[in-house]
């Protein structure tokens, strides 16, 4: 697989809070999930949109006809990362409970490379092996 470029999907409620630069931070250090992208790698970051995450469809389909116009970039060479404050019980908030529809709008849009998470910290490690993250499934 020739990636040339990762998009990650922030939660748009947590990057409130939070300015995505532990996951930035990750994936420039080759980090976690990050480590295994080639040099030049690009990288681009934006939310889902807002609760139910319906607006990545059209922020996806923005990104495709500009990468394809600018760099020839195919969806077979792009990996979309779900944050890991989407998809993990963390102190921002819990598990995204909009996730198996937000994976589906990525599929539809014709990404196939999702991989879940993005950056996590130590401490969240820690608090969810000590189940003080508690799931709501």
């Amino acid at each position: 697989m020739d990636i040339k470029y990762v998009i990650i999907i922030q939660c748009d409620l947590a990057q409130r809070r939070c300015s995505g630069f532990a996951c930035t931070n990750a994936f420039y250090n080759k980090d976690g999930l990050f480590a295994s992208y080639p040099e030049g790698t690009r990288y681009i970051s934006f939310t889902c949109g807002g609760c139910c995450g319906k607006g990545i469809a059209a922020k996806l389909e923005q990104f495709a006809k500009k990468a394809d116009k600018k760099i020839n970039l195919k969806k077979d060479e792009v990996v979309v990362h779900l944050s890991s404050c989407m998809v993990t019980d963390n102190h921002h908030s819990d598990r995204c409970p909009h996730l198996e529809y937000i994976k589906s709008i990525v599929n539809k849009k014709g990404y196939e490379n999702i991989v879940e998470g993005s950056y996590i910290s130590a401490g969240a490690t820690r608090k969810s092996a000590a189940n003080i993250y508690r799931s709501y499934e």
